[in-house]
């Protein structure tokens, strides 16, 4: 059996049926309200003015932190030593294991004999 969905819009302003949802951005937060042609031509025609001396955004434009060159040294600098300690461990951790089974296999040729 099949299902059909209809979704009607709604004009948010007037009520009545909406022909399209317009989305815009300011201050950081974004929003969207379903508006028939005529509500959805006056928001742009009021808009205008503003769009028309504004810039637009970039998308890759946005503010980097304050890290200098010499934060990012020191950073690299700490990961190097804790990848550094990290691989001495690792294979202390490696021959400790080795050493282990070699115990015990010398262990097991004792007490065989």
């Amino acid at each position: 059996m099949a299902t059909k969905v209809t979704v009607e819009l709604e004009d948010d302003l007037e009520g009545g049926p909406a022909a399209e949802t317009v989305r815009f951005e300011i201050d950081g937060s974004q929003y969207e309200m379903d508006l028939n042609k005529k509500n959805a031509r006056t928001f742009r025609k009021q808009l205008a003015p503003f769009i028309e001396h504004a810039r637009k955004a970039g998308r890759g434009q946005r503010r980097r932190s304050g890290r200098t060159s010499s934060s990012r040294q020191h950073s690299g600098a700490v990961r190097r030593g804790r990848k550094t300690r990290a691989s001495r461990s690792a294979n202390a951790g490696a021959s400790c294991e080795r050493c282990g089974a070699v115990r015990i296999r010398y262990r097991r040729i004792l007490t065989q004999a």
